[in-house]
């Protein structure tokens, strides 16, 4: 039987890719990267076979999707931001009988699921990035899970307990990681360049900390409450609906675990970041 053996909220910003090949800016994601190399050996030690993650960057506005590719390969330029995050090359297992089985279970459950195996079919640096570093050395599989950007909370919650099925069902030692900020209120253009290394507003600043604080205290079903407020009022990238699959995934408002931050908190273009592992 499968079984999840790690999982994370994760950040993914084109910055940490400026901290690793660009001179100029050399060392100011350092923290992040780091916790990407804490989270790597986390999944050596758990021996984890495929990492699925949940990609606000593969933004979708119908139905449930994923890339269900046997093998991901090719090379990366952002079209968001070029000038951040390009070069990046990437050769990966991908695994699709895991995702098969993750969509008989949705379909079974009467919902809209769809996988995906077009050569053609690309990937979102929400997956690439963070896969770079953590996946360096673990050559797990990867399976790239779309967030619809029109779905609901409680959507993405009965998403979130069919992929949990879906894993049971399979072989796998598997990790799930919601690939997307806390806050997500970018720094407007004119002030896009001074505004790399912070938060845009006190308000989300402090939001974001006290989810923090909910989740270091265990208070998960507080949490849970104010998501969708909280993705509203502090323009959640992708609606927060990464974390609500992660949620869902990990029992929702049952979940007794704890966290771990590996990345302490810090702003990056106006978002609110951090790596944070849940146990599991």
């Amino acid at each position: 039987m499968g079984k999840i053996v790690q999982a994370a909220k994760i950040t993914h910003v084109p910055s940490i890719w400026m901290s690793h090949t660009m001179p100029k800016y050399k060392g100011i994601r350092q923290p992040a990267i780091d916790g990407y190399a804490r989270l790597r050996q986390d999944a050596i030690d758990r021996e984890v076979d495929t990492f699925i993650i949940f990609d606000t960057h593969w933004i979708t506005n119908q139905g449930f999707h994923l890339n269900t590719k046997e093998h991901h390969k090719g090379r990366f330029i952002s079209h968001e931001l070029p000038h951040m995050l390009a070069d990046m090359e990437f050769d990966y297992r991908g695994d699709h009988d895991l995702g098969e089985t993750i969509l008989d279970v949705l379909r079974e459950r009467g919902e809209r699921a769809l996988g995906h195996s077009h050569p053609d079919m690309g990937m979102e640096y929400g997956t690439l990035l963070p896969m770079h570093f953590i996946n360096d050395g673990v050559n797990a599989r990867i399976l790239p899970v779309a967030v619809n950007q029109f779905s609901s909370i409680a959507e993405n919650r009965v998403w979130g307990e069919a992929i949990a099925e879906g894993i049971r069902r399979s072989d796998r030692n598997v990790s799930i990681l919601a690939s997307g900020s806390l806050s997500h209120d970018f720094t407007p253009n004119e002030r896009s360049v001074e505004g790399l290394n912070a938060v845009n507003g006190e308000f989300n600043r402090q939001m974001d900390m006290r989810v923090l604080e909910l989740w270091e205290q265990g208070r998960f079903e507080e949490f849970l409450e104010l998501l969708p407020d909280y993705a509203k009022k502090c323009t959640g990238e992708c609606a927060m609906n990464d974390t609500a699959l992660l949620f869902g995934a990990l029992g929702w408002g049952s979940y007794k675990g704890e966290i771990d931050i590996y990345t302490p908190y810090f702003g990056s273009s106006g978002t609110g970041q951090a790596n944070i592992s849940f146990s599991v």
